[in-house]
């Protein structure tokens, strides 16, 4: 496991990234979102960026509001990437 930032490691199965369930109520998928600090090339500042990515979550277990780890998989749909792997 090798560390790049404070929210996100590689694993052999690909990149954990850790974010907040802000939508669950698709079937079997909900919309997490992760934020990093980012510094700003020119000025310097570091810039709050937040992505939002759709999480494969069988059984609609995760809800609103919950700090989960997501893991990178296989394309499961047009836009899903990632998978849940934890609460």
């Amino acid at each position: 496991m090798i560390m790049n930032t404070e929210n996100t490691y590689q694993t052999g199965k690909g990149r954990v990234l850790s974010g907040t369930v802000v939508a669950s109520k698709m079937q079997d998928t909900c919309t997490v979102a992760v934020e990093r600090y980012v510094k700003h090339p020119k000025y310097k500042k570091f810039i709050r960026q937040t992505k939002k990515y759709l999480v494969h979550d069988q059984g609609n277990t995760a809800n609103v509001g919950d700090k989960v780890e997501i893991v990178e998989c296989r394309p499961i749909s047009k836009r899903k990437r990632f998978s849940l792997l934890n609460k």
